[in-house]
């Protein structure tokens, strides 16, 4: 999951979990926690949920008096909203159940964290603190975007999808973000110009927002086990190796950067 399906997540959680008081607690992975499972359970037992946001990749969940749970999916998961009625999925790893016997589970794919903090602990989570901008913020204009890269280095691949720059970008999306703005993965972000950096902001913007119009990545659920609609159809380069290039008909080519893969055409996005 990336930006645009953890928007979404959050805000149909916030929707339907805002307020309601935890009954039950199940782990049936503690390797996830970052405390033991009877401490996790006590400090989250008959606690009232009082916000659930989301930067990034985590998912926020607020409770009281002070604690923060912490989710992050890792490659995958599907959190999936159950009504009193509602029969559980075969299959989960995490269950959390309210007082009126609605719900959630969570089954993830690979792996996950699932962490809780105090509010005053959030500030030293090793990875949560140091989350970088909201690409999708109406703080984050383009003068911020541009003070952003103006500190960065290495290549621009490697530079937006570094959680602690800009928060939510991962190889799915940053393929098209940078065909859009014609930018080849490898370039030197100290080499940007400003035209080309105006031009990535406004491709990142506009290619998360409709995904999230959208609903999401198709091959990913919603709160309620919807699948998104942004697939292939919607893809310009990304995962489209021998396709020809939706401007000039070149041949995309996929190569790999570090432990990723990156698709490309080669002649609109020159090294």
């Amino acid at each position: 999951m990336e930006l645009p399906e953890l928007t979404i997540l959050s805000a149909q959680m916030r929707k339907e979990i805002t307020g309601k008081r935890i009954f039950e607690v199940e782990v049936k992975n503690p390797k996830c926690l970052n405390i033991a499972l009877k401490e996790f359970r006590e400090r989250l037992l008959d606690k009232t949920v009082r916000f659930v946001r989301s930067r990034g990749k985590w998912l926020f969940i607020g409770v009281d008096p002070d604690n923060i749970l912490l989710f992050n999916p890792g490659m995958g998961v599907d959190i999936l909203y159950f009504k009193p009625e509602d029969s559980m999925p075969d299959k989960y790893h995490i269950r959390i159940v309210f007082d009126d016997k609605s719900g959630f589970t969570v089954r993830v794919w690979w792996f996950c964290y699932l962490h809780l903090v105090s509010e005053t602990g959030l500030k030293e989570h090793k990875v949560a603190c140091k989350l970088g901008a909201n690409p999708l913020e109406d703080c984050f204009d383009l003068g911020e975007f541009r003070r952003i890269v103006g500190k960065g280095h290495g290549n621009v691949k490697s530079f937006l999808m570094d959680q602690k720059n800009i928060a939510g970008i991962g190889n799915v999306y940053i393929q098209d973000i940078l065909f859009n703005a014609k930018i080849h993965p490898l370039r030197r972000v100290s080499s940007l110009s400003q035209h080309e950096v105006e031009a990535l902001y406004e491709s990142m913007r506009m290619i998360l927002n409709k995904s999230i119009e959208l609903g999401g990545l198709a091959y990913e659920k919603d709160f309620y086990g919807r699948n998104g609609g942004y697939g292939i159809e919607h893809f310009r380069v990304a995962y489209k190796e021998g396709k020809p290039c939706p401007e000039c008909g070149e041949t995309i080519l996929k190569m790999r950067i570090g432990s990723t893969s990156s698709f490309i055409c080669p002649k609109c996005q020159t090294l």
